[in-house]
């Protein structure tokens, strides 16, 4: 693949270890690539790998004009198992990548106040995460990036040291390895 420097990032503020596969899932995503997105590195995020989300400053901006952070946890524990980024393998990782820039799609046709009101429909209804993932789940799908979601489903999905529990919290939430396929194959249809 090409060096980092010699590709157009246009907008975009990416971390060194993860430009690969920044790179590769956002060339599924043409119609981002005037959007600002920055992806940084942050400890911490509740019950999640990754998070996207319109940067705050940006919110009052017009729908094209609008930025958006991804949040990755660079470590991360899943009940008390720690995976760290670089462990993740590049397939895995791009089908998270694709998956929250699917939420980015997701948000862009979104007012303001409309973003807000997904926010705090987010926090508080099981139901509505579960259509908002599966949302974002179907725009990655869509754009080409099936294998890598179904590979970061059974990542998590197969990983002997995880709970039934928050196995079946996965499951729950986001489209299952069958969902996809299906997604896959209808696309393939003319």
């Amino acid at each position: 693949m090409q060096q980092k420097d010699s590709l157009e990032f246009s907008n975009k503020i990416v971390p060194d270890t993860i430009w690969r596969e920044v790179y590769v899932a956002l060339s599924h995503y043409p119609e981002l690539k005037d959007t600002p997105i920055e992806f940084r590195f942050k400890k911490n995020i509740k019950k999640s790998f990754m998070q996207a989300q319109p940067k705050v400053n940006s919110l009052l901006k017009s729908k094209k004009n609008r930025g958006y952070l991804v949040f990755i946890n660079e470590k991360f524990t899943i009940e008390d198992e720690v995976f760290d980024i670089t462990a993740v393998p590049s397939e895995v990782l791009i089908g998270w990548i694709g998956h929250e820039l699917g939420h980015i799609m997701d948000y862009r046709e979104r007012s303001a106040a409309d973003l807000v009101w997904f926010g705090v429909k987010y926090l508080t209804s099981k139901n509505y995460i579960r259509e908002a993932e599966k949302a974002a789940d179907t725009y990655a799908v869509n754009h080409g990036l099936g294998e890598e979601i179904i590979a970061t489903k059974n990542f998590i999905i197969n990983h002997s040291k995880l709970s039934d529990t928050y196995k079946s919290r996965i499951q729950d939430l986001y489209l299952s390895p069958e969902e996809i396929m299906v997604l896959i194959d209808s696309g393939h249809e003319d």
